[in-house]
């Protein structure tokens, strides 16, 4: 096993046609040479991008010193500087300007250690910077799914036609009570989701079809949820003219990993008389990162 102690941080922000933006997003992350953006995905379609942020992690560090964590605080001020939910439009959900934000552990750092990050980042996220913030996996005391969270704030439930996302949440005040933070969401900012899990992969199989009704079907067939593929989470997005995606977390990669998702969703596809192209990640494999982050890193 590689010994090195490494905490990765995935934080996807709801944005990816405002170029100003984004770049004051990434020169924040610069004020951190210590933490290396290894991973930028944007998708216009879906109006939002994610970044992949890596650093070292001693092992007796107190959570708030951990690099990669000072350099996502950095990232969230800026994209709240920069970005207004209540101007922004997109084919995929969320629930605030950044909308989700996990921390994975690499190497020999362990769960808890990156959990424990989460909830300090939630803190000064919450507290002090007033945007409603919530916790799940390893960084809620409960363990509770980003998912759970995601289905009693109305994350999976288009608020515009044409299946889209617009504008900032329909209600200021929350029904579930925030982890830190206020109760009510300001509607240029909305909340925001942060957690702690084993690595996650982003695995997303186009389907030629204009129908929602049908590729919904074939996304939750696909998924645990449903009775399909365990440990695969899976939904239904307009990605363009005549293509919906069934875009999936795959919870536990190393045993459903995306040829599983791409022979079945191929297969439902055909069910339905449709066709299915190529699947493709949204980040690299957690051996890559590792190796990329051990190739620009030089040993203090």
């Amino acid at each position: 096993m590689l010994k090195v102690m490494l905490a990765c941080c995935k934080v996807y922000i709801s944005e990816s046609r405002n170029r100003s933006a984004l770049e004051a997003i990434e020169r924040a992350a610069k004020l951190f040479p210590e933490a290396a953006v290894l991973n930028k995905f944007e998708d216009e379609i879906y109006n939002r991008v994610g970044y992949t942020v890596v650093s070292r992690l001693a092992q007796k560090s107190p959570s708030d010193s951990c690099p990669s964590r000072s350099a996502v605080l950095a990232m969230v001020k800026a994209a709240f500087d920069a970005i207004d939910l209540e101007s922004h439009s997109g084919s995929h959900p969320r629930l605030g300007v950044v909308d989700h934000i996990c921390f994975h552990p690499l190497g020999q750092t362990s769960l808890d250690q990156v959990a424990a990050i989460a909830r300090s980042l939630a803190i000064d996220i919450g507290s002090g910077l007033q945007v409603p913030a919530f916790l799940y996996g390893a960084a809620h005391e409960d363990g509770r799914t980003l998912d759970s969270i995601r289905r009693e704030l109305g994350y999976f439930k288009p608020n515009a036609s044409g299946n889209l996302w617009i504008g900032g949440p329909n209600s200021q005040f929350l029904p579930l009570k925030p982890d830190e933070g206020p109760r009510q969401a300001a509607q240029g900012k909305g909340v925001i989701v942060i957690g702690a899990t084993r690595w996650v992969d982003n695995y997303n199989v186009p389907v030629y079809s204009s129908d929602i009704a049908t590729i919904q079907r074939i996304a939750k067939q696909v998924s645990g949820r449903g009775g399909g593929l365990p440990s695969v989470q899976a939904m239904a997005l307009t990605h363009g003219d005549g293509i919906i995606e069934v875009a999936c977390n795959l919870l536990d990669p190393r045993k459903v990993g995306a040829n599983n998702v791409q022979l079945e969703v191929e297969r439902l596809a055909r069910e339905e008389g449709l066709s299915a192209g190529k699947g493709y990640f949204t980040d690299f494999s957690q051996d890559d990162i590792i190796k990329r982050y051990m190739s620009v890193d030089s040993p203090p």
